[in-house]
């Protein structure tokens, strides 16, 4: 990997963005598969500094909260007492503001009302309001929004009712999903004007189309955690600041006014490898624009 062109190593993290595994990757490009694994950490690790130091100060009307199951190493059934957690079921949840699309904050760990909390205290600390928010009606949500943000926040559950078959719903999760036959919006804390989790569950699609490690009945799902939460960390900060959305015609992080351009796949890998950011010259706070005046490398 250290003596990859910065050309062929934005060539292949590119692959690795839209959906190619790293054995395709290496029959494309022609570099061993170990080197690909290996450039994909470091960019990938790289990715979450990078997030954790330009998605701070955000103001957002409304999040809306989801968790993205796959599994790391081996599957549930195959799971021993003394594998640990890091290998089976894993969840990624995902906070999106449901204006620009942007990824706000994202964990990956297991299904427990610990990472829900250490989810949402990431989250908050993202945050420079109190925004509405919206999850699913799993149980461990409740408890740690209110001890999060307070009772004050608007706070509503989405509980979706799936037919009955020979599937469970949490099978129907992590598949193909029921026939849903029911739809209940239920106010937890407050007064919000508007309950769904529409966009972040469409965000789900968008995350196992552009990581292969996240499709369903492949072999492209990761033998270590630390691999798979790097190849998340390189999906967000990809999906925040390179990839325009169709709707908006910018990307997230411009909506959000985290910076002020789409970056390339090059200024990507240079950020996450060498901490080399683009200068913001401006950047948006609602609906007003403010002169950062040459304030350098955040």
């Amino acid at each position: 990997m250290n003596v990859l062109s910065i050309e062929k190593q934005t060539a292949i993290v590119a692959a690795l963005t839209e959906g190619v595994s790293i054995r395709a990757c290496e029959r494309l490009h022609d570099v061993h598969r170990d080197t690909i694994m290996r450039l994909g950490v470091r960019v990938g690790v790289g990715c979450a500094k990078l997030h954790n130091a330009l998605m701070q100060n955000l103001y957002v009307a409304r999040c809306e909260l989801d968790e993205a199951w796959q599994y790391v190493g081996k599957k549930r059934a195959n799971v021993k007492e003394t594998d640990g957690d890091d290998v089976g079921d894993q969840y990624t949840f995902i906070a999106l503001d449901a204006t620009s699309k942007g990824i706000l904050a994202y964990t990956v760990g297991k299904r427990t009302s610990a990472n829900a909390y250490r989810f949402l205290h990431d989250l908050k600390g993202r945050l420079a309001n109190v925004p509405e928010i919206s999850t699913d009606a799993w149980v461990g949500y409740p408890h740690a929004v209110e001890d999060t943000f307070g009772h004050a926040v608007a706070y509503g559950t989405v509980d979706k009712k799936y037919a009955a078959g020979g599937d469970s719903p949490e099978a129907a999760r992590r598949y193909s999903p029921a026939r849903v036959v029911d739809v209940v919006y239920e106010t937890v804390l407050g007064t919000p004007k508007h309950i769904s989790t529409s966009y972040v569950e469409r965000q789900n699609l968008s995350l196992r189309m552009g990581q292969k490690r996240y499709a369903r009945l492949s072999n492209g799902f990761s033998k270590k955690l630390e691999n798979h939460m790097a190849a998340t960390a390189l999906y967000v900060s990809h999906y925040n600041l390179c990839r325009v959305h169709e709707a908006l015609r910018v990307t997230p992080a411009m909506h959000l006014g985290v910076t002020d351009h789409v970056w390339t796949i090059s200024e990507l890998v240079n950020a996450a490898l060498n901490g080399v950011v683009p200068e913001v010259t401006s950047r948006k706070i609602g609906r007003f624009t403010v002169i950062d005046g040459g304030a350098g490398n955040r």
